[in-house]
């Protein structure tokens, strides 16, 4: 009898908790707040997609955040201290898994020639690299200027010659043909191969009705507002961010994601205790493999010393004179590779020589320059520009002058110690000629606000450069044959994947 009703108990308890879950699947139906039912043309329609967890883009790997501790690692060589340590969190994201390579950029080149190249030739002139990076006044690089960037044996190289404004145009570019082929393979819109100018697939244009495919696709997406009295109203509608079908946008990684995902301590920590901090993006404090197959092979493409950039003939040590393919030697522990040498990388923000201190500790980043979409006289957005993209203009003061969380749309010098934030009363804000007085720009220093980071050492820095935590910087339409760069991803939602 005793054992009957234990039995009796736990059938009643598993039909309890089928009940529960029945209850809540049936309430994912409906709104908590109304009771309307969601997706119901019979209710007016409003539309909830299901839970679907985010997918990594083409190209990247996922980085799950947390803290760690930003800044130097070693003693710097000239004694700057414009880094000194500083602990923050970073929100987990996506990043490329890879260097951004000769092959991508070509593809890039392509579709700007193929698209733009007949009305706007100039797009595509604006886009090219700068091969001429490769000459020295005593060197002969002319191969390297003729055949890098073009030769199917330099294909998998990363590119190079690239300005931080070109990174962040093919970004942009990228999250477009990436948009564009899932709403094509999810059958919403179909293949249009003969775009031209204007008339081309731009997400946010596409979001906000602005494009519309030459081409159906074979599984449009049902109006559930359809209202057939309706003229205005359609039976079919574009895709919505809320459908989740379509991604975030690609961007340059920030300073700190750079470095959080470069050293890798995912792999050092245990407990939430991180047991070991990195110096590189390694384990240890030595540049040689341990491994049994490759020992005393270097693990990261740099210069060795004063003409030694790859080793002795026979005996070719890290294998490249120049850059590597991507994807060569080991990667860290979240699976990158090249985080330190073969060719060093722009990041988002602005170069600023000061320590970390002043940052928001959670998503540290200096650059924001808040801007909002151009509108009509009648308060609409404007139509979209030549090149088929939405144009954004700066905030004006006015527009924020009744908020705490910021005051202007430039915020690049913002607690940065320059003459603007530290002795202006009258406000009067120009932080750009500020900036050229705080720094004597041109004449005791080259910064100014268009001083871009770059992270990470390459094929002709020495070792010093391979930590995550070094960092120089360039003017953002600049270029050299030894920065390059890989595009990263917002991860929205959870901070790690959680099945629903």
């Amino acid at each position: 009898m005793y054992i009957f009703r234990k039995i009796s108990g736990w059938v009643l308890m598993a039909i309890l908790m089928i009940a529960i879950a029945s209850c809540g699947k049936k309430n994912q139906n409906a709104s908590r707040t109304t009771g309307w039912k969601y997706n119901d043309p019979e209710n007016g329609g409003f539309e909830v997609a299901k839970y679907v967890d985010q997918e990594p883009g083409p190209g990247l790997v996922f980085i799950e955040g947390g803290t760690f501790t930003m800044g130097a690692t070693e003693e710097p060589t000239i004694f700057t201290r414009n880094n000194q340590p500083t602990r923050i969190t970073v929100r987990s994201f996506y990043m490329d898994q890879t260097e951004v390579s000769n092959v991508d950029y070509l593809e890039y080149l392509h579709w700007l020639s193929r698209v733009f190249g007949s009305r706007y030739p100039e797009v595509l002139r604006k886009a090219l690299p700068d091969t001429l990076v490769w000459r020295q006044r005593l060197a002969y690089n002319e191969p390297l200027v003729n055949n890098y960037l073009r030769h199917p044996a330099f294909k998998n190289y990363p590119v190079v010659g690239v300005s931080w404004v070109q990174a962040n145009d093919f970004a942009k570019w990228r999250s477009d043909r990436v948009n564009e082929l899932r709403l094509v393979k999810a059958g919403v819109i179909g293949l249009d191969l003969n775009q031209s100018g204007a008339d081309n697939f731009n997400t946010e244009a596409y979001l906000l009705n602005q494009y519309t495919s030459a081409v159906e696709g074979k599984k449009p997406i049902q109006n559930l507002s359809y209202n057939p009295e309706d003229p205005n109203s359609q039976e079919f509608r574009a895709s919505r961010f809320e459908d989740g079908i379509l991604l975030p946008n690609y961007r340059l990684p920030t300073e700190a994601e750079w470095e959080y995902a470069a050293l890798g301590l995912v792999g050092n920590s245990k407990d939430e205790r991180i047991t070991q901090r990195k110096k590189y993006p390694w384990n240890g404090n030595y540049l040689r493999s341990d491994d049994k197959k490759h020992y005393g092979a270097f693990v990261a493409n740099f210069k060795r010393g004063r003409g030694d950039y790859m080793g002795i003939a026979g005996s070719l040590n890290d294998g490249a004179d120049i850059t590597a393919e991507v994807g060569s030697y080991y990667p860290n522990d979240f699976g990158l590779y090249n985080m330190g040498g073969n060719v060093s990388e722009w990041v988002l923000d602005v170069y600023r020589p000061q320590t970390f201190e002043d940052w928001d500790d959670m998503g540290s980043f200096r650059g924001n320059v808040f801007q909002t979409q151009v509108r009509d006289q009648n308060g609409y957005i404007a139509i979209k520009d030549s090149l088929g993209r939405i144009r954004y203009r700066d905030i004006t003061v006015e527009e924020s002058e009744n908020r705490k969380n910021y005051r202007q749309a430039n915020n690049i010098d913002y607690l940065d110690g320059d003459y603007t934030s530290a002795a202006r009363t009258d406000g009067n804000w120009h932080a750009t000629e500020d900036s050229i007085r705080m720094y004597n720009y041109s004449k005791t220093s080259m910064i100014n606000n268009q001083a871009r980071v770059y992270k990470g050492g390459s094929w002709r820095d020495g070792a010093y450069f391979l930590s995550p935590s070094v960092r120089r910087f360039l003017d953002e339409n600049e270029s050299a044959n030894y920065i390059g760069f890989r595009c990263a991803m917002d991860r929205v939602g959870a901070p790690n994947s959680r099945k629903r």
